[in-house]
């Protein structure tokens, strides 16, 4: 048979004998004088168990594992593997359709699919065309993303129902063009981490934190203007001393 005629006989194509070969699962018969190869029903026994193998899930270096032990004891305990990694996978598409569920129980928000307390906090929100709170939007599906706390996103709540918020926004969007130096940033850094609820310091690191924020921190405070940036620095500054003293205070209490 020549190469055409095997990989039709076991329903594979020309090309992928020839990667079998390449990757060593198919030994490459010799050619003949007129450089055709030719192979033996012994070749498509070996080419059919390749495809049955390949078919059942196994990588083409674990169909070369098995092939290689002729007892078929690495066999079984390669398809035990298999099977378990299968059970796992169906583990996490049943976690992936509960969450679609949930997803899909209240309108999605714009920012397209988040987390179940993150959709109903962006729909909490009040319309506003502030540019520093679409950012803030943004930040939060980015903080989703990576896994954020429905602690921190109920904690944000009060913030909605606070009518001065929007306005602290107004006065972010002010400094778009503002320095850092501006005489505007030391009030409103005040007043923004005057607003900020309690629940929310459980969230933020003891100590006063860095003065310049590393890491994907900088690369957020970069997307501001300097004035933008150093009210949040400020801000971040003010409330790490406030879990600090918290903390402190807490821990200094006598127990009852």
């Amino acid at each position: 048979m020549r190469i055409g005629e095997i990989a039709a006989l076991v329903g594979v194509t020309s090309r992928a004998v020839r990667h079998y070969h390449h990757m060593g699962l198919l030994p490459e018969p010799e050619r003949r004088a007129n450089g055709y190869r030719v192979y033996s029903v012994r070749d498509a026994v070996l080419l059919a168990r390749i495809r049955r193998l390949s078919e059942l899930g196994l990588s083409l270096d674990e169909v070369r594992d098995v092939l290689a032990d002729d007892a078929g004891r690495e066999l079984a305990e390669v398809l035990g593997e298999l099977d378990a990694d299968l059970a796992r996978q169906e583990e996490e598409i049943r976690g992936r359709r509960r969450r679609l569920a949930e997803l899909m129980t209240e309108p999605l928000p714009p920012e397209g699919p988040v987390s179940p307390t993150l959709a109903r906090l962006l729909r909490a929100a009040p319309d506003t065309d502030s540019a520093m709170a679409a950012k803030d939007r943004e930040l939060l599906v980015l903080l989703d993303t990576a896994g954020g706390g429905e602690e921190f996103y109920e904690a944000l709540h009060p913030l909605l129902e606070d009518p001065g918020v929007l306005s602290l926004y107004a006065r972010l969007d002010e400094l778009a063009e503002a320095a850092a130096d501006d005489p505007r940033v030391g009030p409103l850094a005040d007043a923004l981490t005057a607003v900020v609820p309690e629940a929310l310091l459980d969230a933020i690191p003891e100590g006063d934190g860095p003065p310049v924020p590393e890491g994907v921190g900088a690369a957020i405070f970069r997307d501001f203007s300097p004035a933008q940036a150093e009210v949040g620095r400020l801000v971040m500054e003010a409330l790490g001393r406030m879990r600090k003293r918290r903390t402190t205070k807490t821990d200094g209490k006598k127990p009852e």
